[in-house]
């Protein structure tokens, strides 16, 4: 199964900083994802101005990758140590592999490699190597590197809900039983044939699916039915795009602030 083709088609969208009603909208010119020397964050670099080429590339990308156009080579998923090695009680879902859009984030964010090493550097014809060469691998603990060790980071590649929502279901608000009740039932809309499942969050539209809604991931349904079914990874919670600071917390790059913990309780029934 090609699972690059349940990618979410949004994640490629450019951040950009927009003037609307008066007010700078923060995107990713000027962010910790903009590595140029415009950039806030560590590494950055004045050999080049292009903001999207330290990820994204026109040619030569990653097709393996489940991100579009992904100009940085995936580490290998096995390589992780999962939350589910923990073996809590608590925890009633069942953890794929590493992969889907979690596996693009940790290309950097797990620190196993320089930050401007890419596929595609900028220049003409197809420039594979370091866009400057002394950046060196993301540093921080234990964000912004996560390392391999994922088992005290919240999990990703995980079932939602304890499983149950699968691409049988029809469109609109899950109408069966999730395995765990104590989770917001997902909604699910058909884009260009392929199913794609989110949870309403707060702030946004009811039944619409929005960039501040809470995204799942659509990837092989695990133990080997041959259906699909929704996945929390690392974008559900993150927008890699929005580096608008979000609530009393100054966290960035949240979908939706953390005001009364909304960030958790979108999902988590409590």
């Amino acid at each position: 199964m090609n699972i690059k083709a349940y990618m979410y088609r949004g994640f490629l969208g450019i951040g950009l900083l927009m003037v609307s009603l008066g007010v700078q909208a923060q995107g990713i010119v000027a962010s910790q994802h903009d590595l140029t020397a415009a950039g806030t964050g560590q590494g950055t670099t004045a050999v080049t101005d292009e903001v999207c080429v330290f990820c994204h590339t026109p040619h030569g990308s990653d097709t393996s990758a489940s991100v579009p156009l992904w100009n940085k080579t995936l580490p290998a998923p096995a390589s992780y140590q999962r939350y589910s090695e923990l073996q809590t009680a608590t925890f009633d879902s069942i953890e794929a592999p590493v992969g889907s859009v979690s596996l693009a984030c940790l290309s950097c964010h797990d620190g196993s490699q320089a930050m401007d090493v890419v596929l595609n550097a900028p220049g003409t014809g197809m420039n594979t190597g370091p866009i400057d060469g002394t950046m060196g691998a993301m540093t921080g603990t234990p964000v912004p590197v996560l390392g391999t060790d994922l088992r005290d980071d919240h999990p990703i590649s995980m079932q939602y809900g304890g499983g149950g929502a699968t691409n049988l279901d029809g469109d609109g608000t899950f109408a069966g039983t999730l395995g765990d009740p104590d989770f917001t039932l997902p909604e699910k809309a058909t884009i260009n044939s392929i199913p794609m499942w989110w949870v309403d969050s707060p702030p946004g539209t009811a039944a619409t699916r929005e960039k501040t809604d809470m995204l799942l991931y659509t990837g092989p349904a695990v133990g080997g039915t041959g259906t699909d079914e929704p996945f929390v990874e690392c974008g559900s919670c993150h927008d890699p795009h929005n580096s608008a600071t979000k609530g009393a917390t100054q966290v960035a790059f949240l979908r939706i602030d953390q005001t009364a913990s909304q960030i958790c309780t979108t999902c988590h029934t409590k």
